[in-house]
């Protein structure tokens, strides 16, 4: 007879090839006695009949771990061919050994499957969240033309609130973040720029890529995690207490009292941040190269004015309402996607600073191959 485990612990869990047809479990299938069973059966273990019963008429006691190892001792003669029966167990054994059998085979059908199936209906999701994205954003430019045609419908009052909340509150962030980028560039620049001899030309490195790419850029990534979140909790939430629904019944368009207002605000404020961020960037970079090179601020601004032009300033705060106009109305039509529950709220938050950052990001990038087709 052919044995699993090494004699010497009289209570240990023991299996044994019996027969072609039978494996014989015996002692305690207990967490500590099965400690000295193999991991894995072994081929002199694997009986050569068909149809193999594991008998348990001499195992003393079991708990869960011992029933697991007698479901895996199973599922590994089953995974080679053989049609598998438990045989003269006690019944309260048995009847653990069925338990945890059946617990991992709920826990196995929970999983996702990853199928064709669930690809298409994921791949069908999207696609119709992207239409739907879409005919909010018509909806909403539709809207905002008709305002401009009856300028009375327009909430000033409104809209000044929002510019408040947008971008004055916005503005100590946006400095400090945008000083300690130039400070930073300025730095990185100096080190390399010594080499060469060429330390002025540090202007010309901080002017470019602040100017007329990383302020603005920059600048839209904090407005889409500080105020498009804000507008996606905010319409959350009235979704979630039927205040959107109260708007419309008393004939109010949800579109001109909650979105149009921050579409317009945004679109206002974020050029004048990206302008705040410019010169918060080049003051901290003329910090950085007085104390890293000796250049003065009179030099340090010199430079940067021959350097660059008013092309390159305006490319940069010209993209400004354009990332404005995604942040608005990508977290006005998250805050519109809520349903239910203050949990809806916090996921389609989350998703709202994700999509707007993502699509700031890949328009950044549209304009920088845009205007290098175009030579500018």
């Amino acid at each position: 007879m052919s044995d699993l485990t090494k004699s010497g612990t009289k209570a240990a869990a023991r299996v044994a090839l019996e027969n072609d047809q039978t494996l014989a479990c015996s002692g305690a299938w207990t967490v500590r006695a099965i400690a000295k069973l193999p991991r894995r059966i072994g081929a002199n273990l694997v009986p050569g009949a068909a149809d193999v019963a594991i008998d348990g008429r001499a195992v003393t006691t079991m708990d869960t771990a011992g029933a697991w190892r007698i479901n895996q001792l199973r599922q590994r003669l089953e995974t080679a061919g053989k049609q598998v029966r438990l045989e003269a167990f006690r019944t309260e054994h048995a009847a653990l050994v069925e338990m945890v059998a059946d617990t991992r085979r709920e826990s196995v059908a929970a999983r996702p499957r990853h199928d064709l199936e669930a690809i298409s209906k994921r791949l069908a999701s999207i696609f119709t969240d992207l239409v739907s994205f879409l005919a909010f954003t018509g909806e909403t430019v539709i809207s905002f033309v008709r305002m401009l045609a009856n300028p009375r419908t327009i909430r000033w009052k409104v809209i000044i609130d929002e510019m408040y909340e947008a971008g004055y509150k916005a503005m100590p962030i946006v400095g400090l973040l945008s000083f300690l980028m130039g400070v930073v560039i300025a730095y990185q620049g100096a080190v390399q720029l010594q080499l060469y001899g060429a330390s002025i030309y540090v202007a010309d490195l901080l002017g470019y890529s602040m100017l007329r790419e990383l302020a603005p850029l920059l600048t839209a990534i904090l407005i889409s995690g500080r105020t498009g979140s804000a507008y996606t909790a905010q319409i959350g939430t009235m979704q979630v207490t039927e205040e959107v629904a109260a708007l419309r019944t008393i004939g109010i368009p949800p579109m001109y009292i909650l979105v149009l207002p921050k579409l317009i605000a945004l679109i206002i404020v974020l050029p004048l941040l990206s302008v705040f961020a410019d010169i918060m960037a080049i003051f901290g970079g003329m910090v950085m190269a007085n104390l890293q090179l000796g250049i003065g601020f009179n030099a340090f601004l010199s430079r940067i004015g021959e350097a660059i032009d008013y092309s390159t300033f305006m490319i940069g705060i010209g993209k400004a309402p354009v990332f404005a106009a995604i942040i608005a109305i990508v977290g006005c039509y998250q805050g519109f996607k809520v349903q239910g529950s203050a949990e809806s709220v916090g996921r389609h938050t989350t998703i709202s600073v994700v999509q707007a950052i993502f699509l700031v990001i890949v328009t950044d990038a549209m304009f920088s191959v845009l205007f290098s087709m175009l030579g500018i």
